[in-house]
């Protein structure tokens, strides 16, 4: 349950325009005085000299910094749930460039209601138009850390690969929400740590989907794992595969 002031921004557009200001701000400030590394960024910068486009997967407790691993002037668009709080989300990221596609992330490509069908269909128009996509494998609702089948959906419609990264910072405050939501503190270290590009056969059948999907996943616990440990914190446990 949200708390009853923030319940009152979401409800304001007035309010959430000033908090989105606010939050933008201070992602900046995160970003402008911390100490930041990046672990294998010769994969994203090969694709964006390329001008290929690709979906950028993240889990949704990491969401906070990811506006800040993105090369400016590159096009991209991020999934957001259509949940009162993704409206905060998506104004937010605006103020980086940044746009957003509203649906779901946990729905595969046939499913239908929460705007996961037409979010599908707009996400494999603009990634055909060049325009990269970020999505949530975990969101809007969970399990914690466990990839749903959209996003190897989207990348068998659109033909185009899947990067996983992930990201901590030495100085955090994790929120006990049900993703483990983490929240940069200024003046600290951070660090960026890239995936592998994963592709998905435009042919792909059930369980060469399931097998990407599984890879998705575990590319993305591993790069939140190694981001963890390199920030001196302990790995988070993902839930349960029957959660």
């Amino acid at each position: 349950m949200l708390r009853r002031p923030l319940r009152r921004v979401l409800r304001s557009a007035r309010l959430r325009r000033f908090a989105s200001w606010l939050m933008a701000r201070y992602l900046r400030l995160c970003h402008v005085t911390g100490r930041w590394s990046v672990l294998g960024g010769e994969t994203p910068n090969r694709l964006w000299d390329e001008g290929r486009p690709f979906i950028l997967a993240f889990w949704h407790g990491r969401l906070l910094m990811m506006p800040c691993c993105w090369r400016p002037g590159v096009p991209m668009r991020m999934l957001i749930s259509q949940h009162r709080d993704g409206g905060l989300i998506a104004d937010t990221i605006a103020h980086f460039r940044l746009g957003a596609v509203r649906g779901s992330s946990s729905q595969p490509a046939k499913a239908r209601g929460k705007g996961g069908a037409q979010a599908i269909r707009d996400l494999v128009r603009l990634l055909r138009q060049g325009i990269n996509i970020g999505i949530t494998p975990d969101g809007p609702r969970g399990p914690f850390m466990r990839a749903s089948d959209g996003v190897v959906a989207l990348a068998r419609l659109s033909g185009v690969p899947v990067l996983p990264v992930s990201a901590a910072t030495r100085r955090r405050r994790l929120l006990s929400t049900w993703d483990r939501f983490q929240v940069p503190l200024p003046f600290s270290h951070g660090v960026f740590v890239w995936s592998d590009a994963i592709d998905v056969a435009r042919d792909a059948d059930a369980a060469a989907l399931e097998a990407a999907r599984l890879a998705v996943e575990r590319a993305l616990n591993h790069a939140t794992a190694e981001a963890d440990r390199l920030m001196g914190h302990s790995p988070l446990e993902p839930a349960s595969p029957s959660a």
